[in-house]
């Protein structure tokens, strides 16, 4: 078995947002089928600063319907310090991430149904 968290690289290569929002979905879908508990998506914060278009495409899709099969619930790095306690009860191997999380906005915690 693997291990409980693992970490998708969204903004690798570069990619458009659409693909980088495929490649979340197919990613978190094979992730829950092999029995992970959370995945880290990394986004990137934008080259702006203010927040990039696939960091904004995740947190969207993160919340549409059409994912409520899969996502149990979500917080990006920039919340984690509010919502560690309630996301680590759910899945402790969170904590070995803790410092890579904790006010990145660069990434997004997905706690798997």
């Amino acid at each position: 078995m693997p291990g409980k968290v693992k970490e998708i690289n969204l903004e690798y290569g570069m990619p458009t947002v659409e693909s980088a929002i495929q490649k979340m979905k197919n990613s978190m879908m094979t992730c829950k089928g092999q029995g992970y508990k959370a995945v880290i998506l990394i986004h990137g914060y934008g080259a702006s600063g203010v927040g990039g278009s696939i960091k904004t495409a995740v947190k969207r899709c993160l919340g549409e319907s059409s994912m409520k099969g899969i996502v149990r619930n979500f917080a990006g790095g920039e919340q984690w310090f509010f919502r560690k306690r309630e996301m680590i009860a759910i899945c402790k191997d969170l904590e070995n991430y803790e410092r890579r999380i904790t006010n990145n906005e660069g990434v997004t915690v997905v706690l798997l149904k």
